[in-house]
């Protein structure tokens, strides 16, 4: 029975207390299910858990429905379609014939996992920290949100292995009719034990499921499929006859096997057994079937076009092997697959596609009308989507320009959530005219509300269009100002970040650079910010120093002895970016001069010739060549002194990147050639 939708509001969003109402029974739906399958335990298992820590949520948030705020009631609509499609595969799952699922149990787990992450996404925009929840029930939803943001796709290798023994036995009934081995009886009896069928009711009862999803493949043209599936009811007749020697079964059985070698005379005897002999490649991954109309989509995976047009247009973004998000939906034909296909079906005198009767032509011609309808109805859902985000952004654009302190905290900590996923709200907020508002509360004395606009538009700026959009509005001094005196380290650091998305632009360099404070802002920032604002700091400094004027400006605002000091600070973990921003400053004479300075920075440098990163064996090597040139025989003397320099230099160039080995056999000969001379 297809589930009734509670009805829209004006905005395209479903209504807060009727969507909370909704979720809740949906929810107890889910959580009431009591009997897992044999198949996909630990899936559903993860899945129901999950959804009954949301269930809490939705009854907490229902006291509160009058005043929710904006953001909550759109990530509440993304949660609603997440669960419905949860609730549609866990049922799936349940209902249907055990035995198939196992042959398509990397389709399903992929499904689980977008599911999961979907779930995960849409809790990005959930604002916790405005919606008055028990401790107990914030905690469990902040951690639910990070487990689902870091969920990997599990596959239950015993399920693997079900699989491939399964996969066997119907190799072996397709091509013998029967089992010779009383081995490979035993085999098919474990499998059929695993998924607990134990009387002839149970069996019964997975025969009719197959023939269910029989009947339902049928209308795809899933010719193929359609055998596998007899194949299986076959399967499960032979072990029940061998099970159960009554009468009445062995009729049963008997009825059965009549029923599979009728329609193996109507498919062709050359169909037989077919599919188990398909090369891996010629398999679409959804549907395990022959391909006919191989198609290739945005990720480079190649599926039967009909299954990934289903695939697509049930609403999912993603591709179903990869799990990556597909940046177009459309389905480019693969003529190369499809020729080999072709040829290998002629050989074996399959009738190959063009080939076909006309009856499976006008199937074809009705399918594609209706993946048609299924496309638009696909555009049109994602235009709704955004026009939802539309009016959100708008709304809380409106909050921001009239609104109290209060107001303004509140609207600009739900754009930051909303710009925090998806290039499309962030195209969107800034149509919204976000940015000018954004860029005047960068001055608030409030500092939530600057730490909440400085993150905002370090959001923003991530789409290219807005970089020059935040540029046009003033806002660079803003930032800087908030990254030399912002109210809070956070404040700071996101700002070193956007100070860093912004100097992407080449031009942006010249103009960000020539601000006073950009540059000493970040290098106070190396001195005092956290781990990650200073990483920041650093990438930014690297980013305007690509401009040979800023290098300068960089080594004059004390940035050198800061920059070796954490080379040395275990702690602050960002060996690497110093690195690659003193190889830069190393190009400039006056950076020279002040690195040439540090006594402990050469040992320093050999001892990461031989254990740093490739990188950073890469930009030490950088440094040390342009230290021992040009009047560097003081630390050409130091490096002859110390005992490692010479191995971990022959070291590099033995086994460096080409890079670095031409590098390191220049510092080798240097160092030659000041022997020589001190002879």
């Amino acid at each position: 029975m297809v589930e009734a939708l509670p009805p829209l509001g004006v905005s395209g969003l479903l209504p807060a207390g009727t969507l909370l109402e909704s979720l809740i029974s949906i929810c107890s739906e889910i959580t009431s299910i009591e009997n897992f399958p044999p198949v996909q335990l630990k899936n559903i298992s993860t899945m129901v858990r999950r959804i009954k820590i949301l269930s809490s949520l939705f009854e907490e948030m229902q006291e509160m429905s009058n005043t929710l705020p904006p953001s909550s009631i759109l990530c509440l609509n993304e949660l609603y379609s997440v669960i419905r499609r949860a609730k549609v595969l866990t049922t799936n799952c349940i209902d249907g014939s055990a035995l198939w699922s196992i042959l398509q149990m990397e389709l399903i787990s992929q499904q689980f996992y977008v599911i999961g992450k979907e779930m995960g996404g849409a809790l990005d925009i959930l604002p916790l920290s405005l919606l008055n929840l028990t401790v107990d029930v914030k905690e469990q939803v902040e951690l639910l949100h990070r487990q689902a943001k870091r969920a990997e796709l599990y596959v239950d290798a015993r399920e693997v292995r079900r699989k491939e023994d399964l996969l066997q036995m119907m190799t072996i009934n397709s091509e013998k009719g029967k089992f010779q081995e009383a081995a490979d009886l035993e085999k098919l009896r474990d499998i059929v034990n695993s998924i607990g069928l134990n009387n002839p009711v149970e069996y019964e009862g997975e025969i009719s499921k197959l023939e269910a999803e029989a009947g339902k493949q049928a209308g795809t043209g899933g010719v193929i499929v359609v055998s596998n599936i007899k194949n299986l009811i076959s399967l499960l007749l032979i072990s029940k006859s061998t099970i159960f020697q009554d009468s009445q079964n062995a009729e049963s059985s008997e009825n059965h096997e009549q029923s599979r070698s009728s329609y193996n005379h109507q498919d062709q005897t050359s169909y037989q057994g077919m599919t188990l002999n398909i090369p891996d490649e010629f398999r679409c991954p959804i549907s395990l079937d022959l391909m006919k109309d191989p198609v290739i989509i945005a990720s480079g995976h190649t599926y039967e076009r009909y299954s990934i047009a289903q695939w697509i247009n049930s609403g999912h973004h993603t591709c179903p092997k990869s799990g990556q998000r597909l940046i177009h939906m459309a389905l480019i034909p693969n003529y190369a697959l499809r020729s080999l296909i072709q040829q290998w079906c002629q050989e074996r005198n399959i009738p190959t596609m063009g080939t076909s009767t006309s009856s499976p032509d006008i199937e074809r011609g009705s399918t594609k009308r209706k993946a048609s309808e299924n496309a638009v109805d696909h555009v049109s859902t994602t235009k709704a989507a955004a026009d939802a985000v539309k009016m959100t952004a708008e709304f809380l654009v409106g909050k921001l320009a009239t609104g109290s302190f209060e107001i303004q905290r509140q609207a600009a900590y739900e754009l930051r959530l909303l710009a925090k996923t998806g290039m499309d709200n962030r195209r969107i907020i800034a149509e919204a005219g976000a940015i000018p508002f954004l860029v005047t509360l960068l001055s608030s004395q409030d500092s939530r509300i600057q730490e909440h606009a400085v993150t905002t538009l370090l959001n923003l700026s991530i789409y290219e269009n807005n970089k020059m959009l935040i540029m046009a509005a003033g806002a660079i001094e803003n930032i800087v100002e908030v990254l030399q005196c912002g109210k809070t380290m956070e404040s700071r650091e996101n700002a070193a970040a956007a100070v860093f998305s912004l100097s992407l632009i080449d031009e942006y360099k010249v103009s960000i650079g020539a601000l006073p404070r950009a540059i000493s802002g970040l290098v106070g920032l190396l001195r005092d910010g956290t781990s990650a604002g200073k990483r920041d700091a650093a990438t930014a400094l690297f980013n305007l120093s690509v401009y040979n004027v800023n290098r300068t400006r960089v080594v004059v605002a004390g940035a050198v002895p800061l920059l070796i000091n954490l080379l040395m600070d275990d702690k602050a973990g960002i060996t690497d970016d110093a690195l690659t921003v003193l190889a830069l400053l190393s190009g400039c004479t006056e950076g020279l001069e002040e690195i040439r300075k540090n006594r402990v920075l050469v040992p320093l440098l050999i001892d990461l010739l031989r254990f740093g990163s490739s990188k950073g064996k890469e930009n030490s090597i950088t440094l040390l060549v342009g230290l021992c040139k040009d009047g560097g025989e003081d630390v050409a003397r130091r490096l002859l002194m110390n005992p490692r320099s010479i191995p971990s230099l022959k070291s590099l160039a033995a086994d460096g990147s080409l890079k670095a080995r031409r590098k390191a056999d220049a510092v080798l000969r240097l160092l030659n050639r000041c022997c020589s001379q001190s002879l």
